[in-house]
């Protein structure tokens, strides 16, 4: 992507008059909340991540503290998210034939009923590891049809002019929640146990359902449903691995989702190990690196079009490796809080700018199953890096795990920038014909 015309030097004139005369960084920050809907959709998605996170770590905590295993939190990450992998590009193939609006309602509620009957489980005492593969299964394949669908729907609540600020803004929204969820979930599980998170991310369910079902949302034209859902799934994965920048941009997330991301599933071995801490030991670190990723997403978010973008992908690739590899070595709880501050903001970096730049590439008729393949690589590659991540670990130790993926990293970045020059090139050309399209 040539660096100068993505935006063109006068759009980028045009860009920053505007800027001049409607206000400062501030004010492109916060763009997205000129829609009505967008404001609800981030508020309710805000109070419901925050629960999603406390169940995630309280989950976490919960088998560590059940089996003593690493390979079984490698396990449970696994069975959590390998339906992603499976059965996206189906989702993604129904979020382009459906109303995406009351596909996300029937998501979330899957969501709020799974979360209750974990609740229940842990809080009667009943629960066992085999009921949370299950149910960490079940909500996997919910996520399979929520996640594309939630990505493909953001469009439709501000335009293709507000579409990268939102992007950032809702990374910001996820990783605010990661900053407070963990702190609030290692607080919860030392004093009441890990039931009462799980009953929290249950209730957190209300807000962004209310948002959902008050929003306005414009009369649009039934979407054709042409064909059957698996040729339709099977069309959208032809065209993104025929899509060079696309495909490049894709196979780099998937790489970095399968050995660099699978650190997160051996947070409470860090904590309690190599630290010496416990439940609060481990919200702290959950929270240092959701503080990075919500910094790299607001560095995003103020961010002027799509210029640089490709640079900005390579060199969050760049230090992501970098942080990990030297996180993985650190035995001082302080050092490792800050090294984890820059693993999220280098990620988030990463991974919001490929979410941008694939959504300004596509077409909109194609974007449902784009989204789809964008979290078969960001989401359901993780699984089995987690997986690989705890028989390593098992048999070595978790630094040694977590050492050898961010080393990965760091070559799999090098090689991409080897490459930057033939991507730029033909990402220009697919942004300008969706613009193209967009302005028509």
């Amino acid at each position: 992507m040539s660096e100068s015309v993505l935006p063109t030097h006068s759009d980028q004139h045009q860009s920053q008059a505007i800027e001049g005369k409607n206000g400062s960084r501030l004010a492109m920050l916060k763009r997205s909340f000129r829609h009505r809907n967008y404001r609800l959709f981030f508020a309710g998605q805000l109070v419901s991540l925050i629960g999603t996170w406390m169940q995630w770590v309280a989950q976490s905590w919960l088998v560590y503290r059940l089996t003593d295993s690493a390979a079984l939190l490698g396990l449970v990450g696994f069975a959590s998210q390998i339906p992603i992998l499976l059965l996206s590009p189906i989702g993604g193939a129904i979020a382009d034939r459906l109303a995406r609006h009351r596909i996300l309602l029937v998501t979330q509620t899957t969501s709020m009923i799974l979360a209750l009957l974990l609740a229940f489980l842990t809080l009667t005492e009943h629960i066992q590891i085999w009921e949370v593969f299950v149910l960490a299964s079940l909500l996997g394949v919910v996520n399979a049809f929520d996640v594309p669908t939630r990505q493909a729907f953001v469009i439709e609540m501000v335009g293709h002019a507000d579409l990268p600020n939102a992007i950032a803004l809702n990374s910001s929204m996820f990783n605010g929640a990661r900053l407070v969820g963990p702190a609030l979930a290692g607080l919860m599980v030392a004093a009441v146990g890990e039931g009462w998170c799980f009953l929290f991310n249950a209730m957190s369910f209300v807000a962004v359902l209310g948002a959902l079902l008050v929003m306005r949302l414009p009369d649009r034209p039934p979407r054709r449903a042409t064909g059957k859902v698996m040729t339709q799934a099977v069309e959208g994965l032809v065209f993104v691995t025929r899509t060079g920048p696309i495909r490049s941009l894709l196979l780099l997330l998937g790489l970095f989702s399968l050995v660099g991301m699978s650190y997160v599933v051996l947070m409470p071995v860090f904590a309690d190990r190599i630290l010496g801490g416990g439940p609060l030991t481990l919200g702290v670190l959950m929270s240092a690196a959701g503080l990075g990723a919500l910094l790299g997403a607001l560095t995003l978010a103020m961010r002027r079009g799509l210029g640089n973008i490709s640079t900005w992908i390579a060199n969050g690739a760049l230090a992501f490796g970098l942080a990990l590899s030297l996180f993985a070595w650190s035995t001082n709880f302080w050092l490792s809080v800050l090294l984890l501050v820059g693993v999220g903001y280098a990620m988030m970096v990463q991974m919001a700018s490929t979410n941008t730049l694939v959504q300004a590439m596509v077409p909109d008729v194609y974007r449902g199953r784009a989204m789809a393949a964008y979290s078969m690589m960001f989401l359901g590659m993780a699984p089995i890096g987690a997986l690989l991540a705890g028989m390593v670990a098992e048999n070595t130790s978790a630094p040694t795990a977590v050492a050898l993926g961010g080393g990965t990293c760091v070559m799999a970045a090098l090689l991409f920038r080897c490459g930057l020059p033939t991507l730029r090139e033909e990402a220009c050309r697919l942004v300008k014909a969706q613009t193209a399209i967009s302005d028509s």
